[in-house]
């Protein structure tokens, strides 16, 4: 990084310009940025004879330039866009490196042994083994082996990364997983399956394990799979294509491609799961239908082991939730009120977060400050986050409606094989043309348009439905009638195409937002609280229960449709004013605020002069002063 004197660059940022561009000097947009080209003479400047002023002026303008060159530039000689170019460059994706991909290959593995487990386990517990059947098959009849009827809540579990980081949050998980797979083997082994207490007892442990290893792998492997790539390319470049044009690589949009190939994968494990284990479970028994997912599940931990090296871990930073939560409540002592409508009001003021930043309370911070500035910026963009995750259970409570017209294994699976068939083409070919034709495509629009498909798919379903009852030959009670409505099983289709698009826009999207919107030590607890509104809105789809069941089924749907409605145009009105934060939010300069955990391996010198770097950046860029028009 080239050094100037502070006079030299307070006259190319403090003077006017010779040039036409007035009054400060703008970032040249140039396909060679190590050329340092000087203004044309303005109409009305100083004759070229009058050397002494003139020069002055040219020369304080040439430094400003080898200034803003400088900063462009990065450590590795990539260049970063202008601000002119930010507004008029195309943004393409990264390249995303094949270590992305193995963790891919792991969450995978991961749900194809989940949803494979978990799928028959109403079976194995509810219903009794058929007669002459030591396995519990029940080839053309109902499988089971316990013959009691309960019903188990879903316990959820997530673990911040506070001490173990990431990496070893998930490598323990895997480990309690395994073990909890392992013992719901052994309780489904025929011999075992004899002595009903027993085999109740291994599969309580076994389940209470898998349950805890499940929560400590979720929370943590969508934010580690994205550090990967953050990590190699954390700002946006400049770079030329093949074909002559010049694009900006933006790190977002990277993020966007890599959890849309990650869900990706998650639903080819989610597809053979719950269709290959049903007929396992079938034709030969629970033990095979446990037994698979588990030796599958094996290559979790081998993949993790020879990667090791390979991957991006970051550190753990210690319990970073406390000083978030506190810094909350000491911004809302002032714009506390009796009155609701006003607390929402003063909590939407642009000084809820900027009167409580340490420069602006000065000596009257408390002792447990001590964080900067930066980092208060991302708490807040953190908030959002966690703002926006609360419309989430409206959203599932759509998009998981189970539509059971016709109990057909197929038919019950469209969605992650709808899910299969349009990712890629949303990847290679929709979300490229969007870019093309300069369409902005923001986290916060691909949700409402989630919440839209939702809509769609629970409107559809409704029509459907009612459809099924008009043509039944008992009416509303088409699920209990020997003779089924004469409509193929494939009407059913829209719907479920529907709701996979729903899924591309809200729920996709959330993972994404999870990791680009939360401050970097506190990631684990961003995102779990996004799986937290997904295990809540299952919660709340209990009370609808009693309805999914003829000749209701009509009215859920619709009721469901109108709740989805609701739901998204409060999302819109309360976040499209987020929306248009967007591109600052994600330019925030990193925060030198590491925790208490890690401050040993992290120079902190180091991080404060890359802090700057960045603020220098976003200066140039512009991107400091249109987060602050935005903010108000």
């Amino acid at each position: 990084m080239a050094k100037v004197d502070a006079p030299a660059e307070k006259s190319a940022i403090g003077e006017k310009s010779a040039g036409p561009a007035a009054v400060e000097p703008q970032p040249v947009a140039t396909s060679q940025p190590d050329t340092v080209t000087s203004a044309p003479p303005a109409p009305g400047t100083a004759p070229t004879g009058e050397k002494t002023l003139a020069g002055q002026a040219d020369g304080a303008e040439e430094v400003g330039r080898v200034v803003q060159t400088d900063i462009l530039r990065g450590p590795n000689g990539e260049i970063y866009p202008t601000a002119e170019e930010l507004l008029t460059l195309r943004p393409v994706k990264g390249k995303i490196g094949w270590v992305i991909y193995t963790i891919a290959i792991v969450e995978m593995v991961e749900r194809f042994s989940y949803y494979g487990t978990t799928t028959i386990f109403t079976n194995f517990i509810q219903h009794p083994r058929p007669e002459g059947s030591p396995s519990g098959a029940g080839y053309e009849g109902q499988s089971g082996a316990m013959g009691m009827g309960q019903q188990g809540c879903d316990i959820y579990y997530f673990i911040f990364n506070t001490y173990w980081g990431k990496f070893k949050t998930i490598n323990v998980g895997i480990a309690s997983a395994t073990f909890g797979h392992v013992l719901i083997v052994i309780s489904a082994i025929p011999a075992v399956l004899n002595n009903q207490r027993g085999s109740l007892a291994a599969f309580i442990i076994g389940l209470l394990f898998f349950g805890v290893g499940v929560g400590f792998f979720k929370a943590n492997i969508s934010p580690l799979i994205a550090e990967q790539y953050e990590a190699k390319a954390p700002r946006a470049t400049v770079q030329t294509l093949p074909s002559g044009e010049r694009v900006i690589v933006d790190p977002h949009k990277t993020y966007a491609i890599i959890y849309m190939r990650y869900y990706f994968f998650i639903n080819i494990g989610v597809l053979f799961g719950q269709v290959a284990m049903v007929y396992a479970e079938k034709y030969v028994g629970f033990w095979l239908a446990y037994l698979l997912p588990t030796i599958l599940f094996f290559l979790c931990p081998i993949v993790m082991v020879v990667c090791r090296n390979k991957y991006i871990k970051n550190p753990p930073t210690g319990s970073v939730a406390s000083k978030a939560t506190g810094l909350w409540a000491l911004a809302m002592k002032k714009h506390w009120s009796w009155n609701p409508v006003r607390t929402v009001r003063n909590m939407r003021s642009a000084d809820f977060w900027e009167a409580v930043k340490p420069s602006r309370l000065g000596d009257n911070k408390p002792d447990w400050m001590t964080f900067d500035d930066n980092w208060v910026d991302e708490v807040r963009r953190g908030f959002c986050a966690a703002k926006v995750f609360l419309f989430y259970p409206i959203f599932w409570l759509a998009a998981t409606m189970r539509l059971d017209g016709f109990p057909n294994d197929l038919v019950n699976n469209l969605d992650p094989i709808a899910l299969l068939i349009f990712i890629p083409l949303f990847d290679k070919f929709f979300y490229p043309w969007m870019d093309r034709a300069r369409i902005r495509v923001t986290p916060i629009r691909k949700i409402a348009v989630g919440f839209i498909m939702a809509v769609l798919a629970m409107i559809v379903a409704t029509l459907i439905q009612h459809y099924i009852y008009v043509q039944s030959p008992c009416g509303t009670n088409a699920s209990s009638c020997d003779t089924p409505p004469d409509i193929s099983v494939w009407v059913q289709t829209p719907a479920y195409v529907l709701i996979a698009f729903s899924e591309i826009g809200a729920s996709i999207t959330g993972l994404e937002y999870a990791f680009t919107k939360a401050p970097k030590n506190m990631r684990g607890l961003v995102t779990g609280l996004f799986w937290f509104a997904q295990a809540f809105s299952a919660a709340l789809a209990q009370a609808f229960v009693p309805f999914a069941k003829d000749p209701l089924l009509v009215w859920l749907y619709t009721t469901i449709a109108i709740i989805t409605t609701l739901g998204g145009i409060g999302f819109w009105i309360t976040f499209r004013k987020l929306d248009r934060e967007e591109e600052e939010l994600n330019a925030l300069p990193d925060s030198v605020f590491v925790g208490k955990q890690n401050k040993e391996v992290i120079d902190i010198e180091a991080a404060k002069a890359a802090e700057m770097e960045q603020q220098k950046l976003r200066h140039i860029q512009g991107l400091d002063k249109r987060l602050q028009e935005t903010a108000h």
